[in-house]
């Protein structure tokens, strides 16, 4: 639990009270979206897994809370979220496996050599530069909107530190699912998971697009995940993921 400075309008919990959260004193905070990423990412004890943009570390966190002996590197551009990515990490008792770094993915830096991690996942702004609302808090405006990094510098650089054979993930926008697909094609065989509200084949906001770098093959896309079930609970499916911290299955 948090220690003297605990603030419980800021203290939450995912995977079912498994893995204890804090948001940002802004109030950015973890929706579902990286909890989904990381249960889609099949790594095992022993390997080393890359989050690039991964704002206060809830995917990093999450999948090193499903699996045991795994060591992670979050990354992200924004300096107060990878320090309360670290504190959280300290608070659940993760940071022997889970460490985090100020990043800029258009610059190198020693802890993301070239093919070098078993997976890279990846959950980056969703709007283009210059387009939506973005907000006037920075966090918040930086986390939805891309900067100088287009999704193109995303894609390419999550395939340059992952191993031959390792699986790149990204959770992105349904709308950008063509744009995102067309250019993770070039590294590798593509999956497409995508992510329904309430009824399967409608609606779809969200997305969910893994590759195997250096494998080819025809795009698969899957029948998806429905999410909502009734006004307010989740369907089993999500909720064996989401509450549960269960494996989804791309």
């Amino acid at each position: 639990m948090w220690g003297p400075m605990n603030s419980p309008n800021r203290d939450y919990q995912l995977l079912g009270g498994r893995l204890d959260m804090r948001s940002a004193e802004s109030g950015y905070r973890a929706a579902i979206d990286p909890v989904l990423l990381a249960a889609s990412v099949p790594a095992v004890p022993g390997e080393r897994v890359l989050d690039v943009g991964c704002g206060t570390g809830a995917a990093a966190l999450c999948l090193a809370t499903r699996v045991p002996e795994l060591h992670v590197v979050g990354i992200d551009i924004q300096s107060p979220l990878i320090e309360l990515a670290t504190e959280i990490a300290d608070q659940n008792g993760l940071l022997d496996r889970v460490s985090f770094e100020t990043q800029n993915i258009l610059n190198s830096a020693p802890q993301c050599l070239p093919n070098s991690f078993e997976h890279v996942m990846a959950n980056p702004p969703h709007h283009k530069k210059g387009s939506g609302n973005p907000s006037p808090d920075p966090l918040k405006a930086a986390a939805n909107v891309e900067g100088d990094a287009a999704l193109s510098d995303w894609v390419a650089f999550c395939f340059s530190v992952v191993k031959n054979g390792g699986l790149v993930t990204f959770v992105h926008r349904m709308d950008r699912r063509d744009e995102l697909v067309a250019l993770m094609e070039p590294g590798g065989a593509v999956k497409v998971l995508p992510l329904w509200p309430k009824v399967q084949g409608e609606g779809a906001k969200r997305v969910l697009v893994q590759a195997i770098k250096g494998k080819h093959s025809e795009t698969e896309t899957r029948d998806g995940l429905v999410l909502h079930s009734g006004e307010d609970g989740y369907t089993p499916e999500a909720h064996a993921v989401l509450r549960e911290a269960g494996r989804l299955i791309i």
